[in-house]
C-alpha cells in the first residue's frame, strides 16, 4: 500500500490494538503492530525498527495505569531489566549458532509459549466474588512478591533476555509467565512489572535500528499516537477481571500466539 491518508489512518487502528493487547497482557504489542504494518506496505527490516519506539510510550502508559494500583514490582524490575538487557545480547549473538535457518527458533518458541499457556491455564474452581474483589485490588500481592528470593527474579531476566535475542520474541511473553510461576510474583503484578521491563528491553533496539536508518518515523509516530490511550485501555480491562478470569485470558492469549509460530514455522519446514 501506498503511503497516504488510507495507510496513515490503518496504521492508528494497528496502534490502538498493538496498545490495548500490550495494557492486558504485558508485553510490548510488537506481536500485532509488526504483521500490521507489514501488510500496509512496509518493509520487514523497517517493520521490526519501526515498532520498537511505539513500545516504549505503550508499555510505560499502561504500566502507570497498574502503579496507579500498587501492582508495580519496583525491585523486580531493578533486578530483571539490567540482567534481561546483558543477556539479551548474548542471546541474538548465539542465534546464528542454531541449525534450520531460523525455523528451529520459532518452533522452540512456539514450544515454550504453549507449554507456558498450559501452565498458566486456571484449574481451580471459580473463587466466590469477595476473592474477585480483592483479587482486582490486588493489595497484599505485591508485598508477598516482594519476600521472594531474588535469584528468582533474576533468572526470569537473564532467561527471558536471553531468549528475546535468540528467538526474536518480545520479553513481555516470557517475562509474564516467568515472574508468576517462578519469580512468584501475582499475575497482575506480572503483567505491570513486564511492561516496564519491556520498554526497557526496547530502548537498546530503538537505538541501534535509528542509527542503521531502519525507523519509518512517520509510521512510528501514527503507531504512537493510538497505542498510548491503547495500552491505558488494556490496562484498565485487565484491572477489572479477577485472577481467574485474567489467567484464562493470559494462557488462551499465549496459547494462540504458540499456535500461530507453529503452524507458521511448520509450513514454512516444508515448503
Amino acid at each position: 500500500m501506498e503511503p497516504g491518508l488510507l495507510r496513515d489512518g490503518l496504521t492508528l487502528v494497528v496502534g490502538l490494538c498493538a496498545g490495548v493487547l500490550s495494557g492486558a497482557f504485558g508485553v510490548g504489542g510488537a506481536i500485532v503492530s509488526t504483521p500490521g504494518i507489514r501488510l500496509l506496505g512496509v518493509a520487514p527490516l523497517v517493520a521490526v525498527g519501526t515498532t520498537l519506539p511505539a513500545i516504549i510510550p505503550s508499555a510505560l502508559s499502561g504500566g502507570s495505569r497498574y502503579r496507579a494500583e500498587g501492582l508495580l514490582d519496583w525491585r523486580a524490575v531493578l533486578v530483571v531489566a539490567p540482567l534481561g538487557l546483558l543477556t539479551s545480547v548474548g542471546g541474538a549473538l548465539a542465534s546464528g549458532l542454531v541449525p534450520g535457518e531460523g525455523h528451529l527458533l520459532q518452533l522452540a518458541t512456539a514450544g515454550l509459549l504453549g507449554f507456558s499457556a498450559w501452565r498458566m491455564a486456571p484449574r481451580q474452581p471459580a473463587p466466590d466474588r469477595q476473592d474477585d474483589e480483592g483479587d482486582r485490588q490486588g493489595g497484599g500481592d505485591v508485598e508477598h512478591a516482594r519476600a521472594e528470593p531474588a535469584w528468582r527474579l533474576a533468572a526470569v531476566g537473564a532467561l527471558a533476555g536471553s531468549l528475546s535475542g535468540l528467538l526474536g520474541i518480545g520479553g513481555g511473553t516470557v517475562l509474564v509467565p516467568g515472574l508468576h510461576q517462578v519469580g512468584g510474583l501475582s499475575l497482575r503484578s506480572s503483567v505491570a512489572t513486564s511492561l516496564v521491563c519491556t520498554a526497557i528491553f526496547a530502548v537498546p533496539g530503538t537505538v541501534t535500528h535509528a542509527l542503521l536508518g531502519n525507523v519509518d518515523w512517520r509510521v512510528a509516530l501514527l503507531l504512537a499516537v493510538t497505542v498510548i490511550p491503547g495500552a491505558r485501555l488494556g490496562a484498565a480491562a485487565s484491572l477489572r477481571l479477577g485472577d481467574r478470569r485474567l489467567a484464562g485470558a493470559v494462557a488462551a492469549f499465549l496459547g494462540v500466539i504458540a499456535v500461530i509460530y507453529g503452524i507458521g514455522e511448520l509450513v514454512a519446514l516444508v515448503s
